[in-house]
């Protein structure tokens, strides 16, 4: 017995404490090992109590590895679980609440979802605990803010420039603040401006020497944009020179098997004028990441829909490996939309549906946005609001200020999705037609998960509307859906979208001249 009780003993002197684990899995996250690291974050959360301050700390921390394992949706409901758990209150929890916040940021950022994630950066801003933290959070806001809010990123640049002001900051940490300025100049058309502050990252750096990094390289390439753009050639040649162009050898850059550009037209109304520069990795695998825009003719929608489009391009292992590791760390492309295929609108055809409703309803229907979402936000959630004071918050009346603010492109996911959720009940409880249920159903799904942009989750989300009653047995509406899974399908699996386009083009219940089967019409002879 007494052997037994030293055994014990010795076992249980030997077990790790929770903060010896915790070090532990904090090196495996450092390691870049997510699969070991999330295991350890789980064994870790297991040992906290349930609703505890620790229990939060856990769920925080272990986002990290959920998201690199490409499983947003859970990062996301773990980080929004574990920030639940840190009250304000307690100053110590800042930097884990600032940790959470900033991973949302970066979950959204990722699905080009910047309006959530300006909202996740603000509050990270917020919850910073010093200057290093703010800085950061502000860093990546103006990052996204540049293409959904400019004035919100001009607004962040000054506190930015205040926090920094007698600051003894690194280099580095300048070069990213000279950057951030020159981005907004650059999409605001001061080429001039952008060139200044581009080359300003470039002395921070080390100026314009044979040594080159990836920071190197996108600092020399905004000059390049910039100095383009604003018609210097001979400066712009002179800074893309020095990006490390010439370490292709006699290599070429060779185009991914899959880097086809969107079209014109679409959901995003793309222009033949339109134009992005947008930069990205490539991984092992030949699947691209770190996508972002940097340039857009056209405005911020416009850079995002490029992005989009850049973010589903793939090389195959034989061309990854024929591509040098420091051109795949950091490429950048410009990239237009392709006028072979214009295809008509699904989404503006059911949100023109919407509002002829709205209209025999007798309900005021709010004008269309066209650019300046984020000055119409205000007025949106300020009318809201008043329908909702007026009218209660389940009534018909409300429907369109609902719709209007649920469209708006700086109201994050999340906000959407609750928005979207109560539009739909709202609606279906009137009586809507299908195709205005349609229009607050799909992308009440659709914003429902955070990565709907991956291969396969538009056709697992949407697919099922396909047997539902109040789609199935309405042609209009199930032809919407055929359409939009078609348009999906279309650079995925080709012959799967045609199918869906004959279906739609052959269904006897459609009229000849029914905007949805023309649109499979048009879709299928540019398909020829």
């Amino acid at each position: 017995m007494g052997c037994a009780c030293l055994a014990l003993s010795g076992a249980m002197a030997q077990a790790p404490t929770i903060q010896q684990d915790f070090d532990a899995a904090v090196a495996l996250d450092e390691k870049g090992d997510p699969a070991t690291a999330l295991a350890a974050w789980e064994k870790l959360e297991a040992r906290t109590k349930p609703g505890s301050r620790s229990r939060g700390l856990m769920l925080v921390r272990k986002s990290s590895a959920l998201f690199r394992l490409k499983r947003a949706d859970e990062a996301v409901q773990a980080v929004r679980a574990g920030l639940a758990l840190l009250p304000k209150s307690d100053a110590s929890l800042a930097e884990d609440r600032w940790r959470g916040y900033l991973q949302l940021g970066g979950v959204a950022a990722n699905a080009i979802d910047y309006a959530s994630a300006d909202e996740a950066y603000l509050a990270a801003e917020q919850a910073a605990p010093d200057v290093g933290t703010r800085l950061s959070a502000l860093l990546a806001f103006v990052e996204t803010a540049v293409f959904v809010d400019p004035d919100a990123a001009a607004a962040a640049l000054g506190r930015i420039d205040a926090l920094v002001a007698g600051q003894p900051l690194d280099k580095i940490a300048r070069a990213l603040v000279a950057r951030r300025h020159a981005l907004l100049l650059l999409n605001r058309g001061d080429f001039a401006g952008a060139q200044t502050y581009a080359m300003d990252a470039v002395k921070q750096l080390g100026g314009l020497t044979e040594r080159t990094d990836t920071r190197d390289v996108s600092a020399r390439s905004d000059v390049a944009i910039a100095a383009l753009l604003a018609g210097k050639s001979d400066v712009a040649r002179r800074y893309m020179a020095m990006t490390g162009a010439g370490r292709l050898g006699n290599a070429t850059f060779d185009p991914a098997v899959q880097m086809t550009p969107p079209d014109c037209g679409g959901e995003a109304g793309l222009k033949p004028a339109d134009m992005a520069v947008v930069e990205f990795s490539i991984a092992d695998d030949g699947t691209v990441f770190a996508v972002s825009p940097i340039y857009a003719a056209g405005g911020g929608a416009v850079a995002m829909e490029f992005a989009r489009a850049a973010r589903n391009w793939s090389w195959t292992p034989e061309q990854v490996k024929s591509l040098p590791p420091f051109f795949r760390a950091n490429a950048r492309v410009e990239i237009r939309c392709s006028t072979s295929f214009e295809r008509p609108s699904i989404g503006k055809l059911l949100d023109g549906e919407t509002r002829a409703w709205f209209a025999t309803k007798g309900l005021d229907v709010p004008p269309e946005t066209r650019g300046g979402d984020a000055a119409a936000a205000p007025r949106q959630r300020a009318a809201l609001a008043a329908a909702e004071a007026k009218a209660g918050p389940n009534a018909l009346a409300v429907l369109p200020a609902m719709f209007a603010l649920a469209g708006n492109s700086v109201v994050g996911r999340e906000e959407s999705h609750v928005l979207l959720g109560r539009g739909r009940a709202i609606a279906e409880a009137n009586g809507a037609p299908p195709l205005v249920r349609l229009a607050f159903d799909m992308r009440e799904r659709l914003s429902g998960t955070s990565d709907s942009w991956r291969g396969g989750v538009f056709r697992r989300v949407m697919t099922p509307m396909l047997a539902e009653p109040a789609y199935a047995a309405d042609p209009s509406a199930r032809a919407a859906v055929r359409l939009l899974l078609a348009d999906n399908e279309r650079r995925l699996d080709s012959d799967r979208s045609r199918a869906l386009l004959q279906q739609v083009a052959t269904d006897a219940a459609l009229p000849a001249n029914d905007p949805m089967r023309v649109g499979a019409l048009i879709r299928l002879a540019s398909a020829e």
